[in-house]
């Protein structure tokens, strides 16, 4: 019985898959597991989620406390994953502050931009202080060694709250374009980075040419735009800036989210001036994620810096935001 045993056992055919695959050369074997190991790491990387842009920018309009508390300030920056900072210029600041403040800044690969604007910037008859604002950027630049200087400029103009745009609408906007205009071409022969703040309906403008959207031809102008989308909710953030960031996508230019944390008569829906830091860092969280999605999408930027400071230090020494 044990020789009938083994003789069936050695008469049983091998297990045709094993056979198989055991029959192969070591070549073979070695290319197909290098090829499951590369298409395996494929799918990995199709299905992994994009690494979230935590980038952020900030607005400091009050630019006299850079004179005693730079540190203080570029620490909270750095802090905060702050790279880009709009420093608001005036001549009551002095320019070795703005350069030491700037130095500072650079140290922590946080990037200054001079920032200005009036409303009434938008007419043509201002159009010349807008232009000499951008000259005085580029002669500062000239006579500040490389890490002093500013790396660009951002453009703070809202004609929308004067009285002349509900009743001449298109015409301002036609006058608004032209300084645009000039004023990119001041600042591009200085080879300063351009940005503006805008609201988040100019998508439902049209263009000064009328070949297409406000928004889009703002942003084909400048080098980015910063969207005033001021919600209380990243996702309703991220839902009034979404036309934009498509547009700055195929003109591959760049675009900030802007969130609001500043106190507000027009609604508490606006800000997070009165939601807690958790609540309010959950929805910039939020608000991130989904401007990820786009290759446009610069970061967060949050308005302003001192409110922002008492927010998370709970310092109201700083909160002295002047009247622009």
């Amino acid at each position: 019985m044990l020789k009938n045993d083994t003789m069936n056992t050695a008469q049983k055919p091998p297990n045709k898959g094993g056979y198989a695959w055991n029959s192969w050369p070591a070549w073979v074997k070695g290319s197909c597991c290098i090829m499951i190991f590369f298409l395996l790491l494929i799918l990995y990387f199709m299905l992994k989620s994009p690494e979230v842009n935590e980038n952020k920018a900030t607005w400091l309009w009050d630019a006299s406390i850079i004179e005693e508390r730079t540190d203080e300030i570029v620490n909270f920056l750095a802090e905060q994953k702050v790279n880009t900072v709009f420093l608001q210029t005036k001549e009551s600041v002095s320019p070795e502050a703005y350069r030491h403040f700037n130095a500072e800044a650079q140290a922590h690969d946080i990037s200054v931009h001079a920032l200005n604007g009036h409303a009434d910037w938008a007419y043509t008859e201002k159009r010349e202080e807008g232009t000499a604002w951008v000259e005085w950027v580029k002669k500062f630049n000239q006579e500040a060694a490389p890490e002093e200087q500013f790396a660009g400029v951002q453009f703070d103009v809202e004609p929308y709250q004067l009285r002349r745009w509900e009743q001449e609408e298109q015409s301002v906007i036609t006058e608004w374009s032209a300084n645009i205009e000039e004023w990119i071409q001041a600042g591009s022969e200085g080879n300063l980075y351009m940005s503006a703040a805008v609201p988040f309906w100019l998508d439902k403008r049209e263009s000064p040419d009328g070949k297409g959207t406000l928004s889009r031809w703002m942003i084909d102008q400048f080098d980015a735009i910063a969207i005033m989308a001021y919600r209380d909710s990243g996702q309703q953030m991220y839902d009034l800036s979404k036309e934009e960031l498509a547009e700055a996508d195929e003109l591959d230019k760049k675009v900030w989210i802007g969130a609001e944390l500043g106190h507000t008569e027009e609604g508490e829906h606006l800000t997070f001036y009165r939601k807690a830091v958790p609540n309010m860092e959950s929805e910039m969280e939020t608000a991130a994620e989904l401007g990820t999605k786009h290759q446009s999408f610069a970061g967060l930027a949050v308005h302003h810096y001192e409110v922002w400071y008492k927010k998370m230090k709970d310092d109201v020494s700083l909160v002295r935001k002047e009247n622009k």
